[in-house]
């Protein structure tokens, strides 16, 4: 039997190698500097910190928004990091971490806002964000590797595929949620548009919108493995060397690392969403 032949393989490459990277290779390679430097700067700033201080400010951090037991294993996770001297791989997954929530947040929220304050935005976006979320990860990494090269850009381009989707639809149920009366009667009471937006509607979209940030924030840590495999340093780093080399000790202690990371931020981000005292 015979089959209709599509040549999307072909002509995908063709227009890749033949006009798209040829024409915006500078454009990446600035992007790529860029982010470079920030991402850079991050693990700068977060080595520059003693262990000590950096554990006592997120215990701090943690009692404030989580409570005296989230502090007291913060104190705990953060100690054992520093004993099987990982210190310096986590700081590097924490740093990927921030820059890819960052810019995942930087893009997400503003068109999740617009998205709805828009039918037409949302209908757009929705099918874009499907697809972000469900294309496997590592398909996107190719590309990311065609116009980053290799190391901690492609991994926050990859994560921010990965991970900026729940922003985006969390803004956007967050202000679709806040109630009908409260809306009408700011208008009742002369508020602009603007005004409706940052007064009301984003101040009671904050628990969904610091949903989102939490998810995210979870996603780009669940990212960490594999974005290992372009050349993303940190715990990733180590957990992709432990398989190689079938070294249980190293997966066993790279790994807790990534859960201590995951549990914390995870807790300090709900208790900010819920605005814990």
């Amino acid at each position: 039997m015979d089959y209709f032949y599509l040549p999307l393989e072909k002509w995908t490459n063709e227009f890749v190698n033949g006009w798209f990277l040829p024409t915006f290779s500078n454009t990446f390679d600035a992007m790529s500097n860029g982010l470079n430097a920030f991402i850079n700067s991050v693990t700068d700033v977060l080595l520059f910190i003693p262990a000590e201080l950096f554990t006592l400010i997120l215990a701090i951090i943690a009692w404030r928004f989580a409570g005296k037991g989230m502090a007291f294993f913060t104190v705990i996770g953060f100690l054992f990091i520093g004993s099987v001297d990982i210190w310096e791989q986590s700081m590097q997954t924490l740093s990927i971490v921030i820059v890819a929530t960052f810019v995942s947040l930087v893009v997400g929220v503003p068109i999740g806002i617009f998205s709805a304050l828009n039918n037409h935005v949302q209908n757009t976006v929705r099918p874009v964000l499907d697809f972000m979320q469900t294309l496997p990860s590592f398909v996107y990494l190719i590309p990311a590797v065609l116009l980053f090269g290799l190391g901690g850009v492609p991994a926050v381009i990859a994560t921010f595929i990965f991970a900026a989707p729940p922003a985006v639809r969390m803004t956007n149920l967050g202000i679709r949620s806040v109630s009908k009366e409260v809306v009408e009667a700011s208008r009742a009471f002369g508020s602009t548009k603007s005004q409706l937006l940052f007064k009301v509607q984003l101040p009671l979209a904050v628990p969904s919108i610091m949903a989102g940030v939490n998810q995210t924030i979870m996603l780009s840590l669940s990212m960490a493995v594999i974005a290992s495999m372009i050349g993303a340093p940190g715990l990733g780093a180590s957990v992709l060397t432990a398989i190689s080399r079938v070294n249980i000790g190293l997966g066993l202690v790279s790994g807790l690392g990534i859960v201590v990371l995951a549990i914390v931020l995870d807790r300090i981000t709900q208790g900010l969403g819920q605005g814990k005292a």
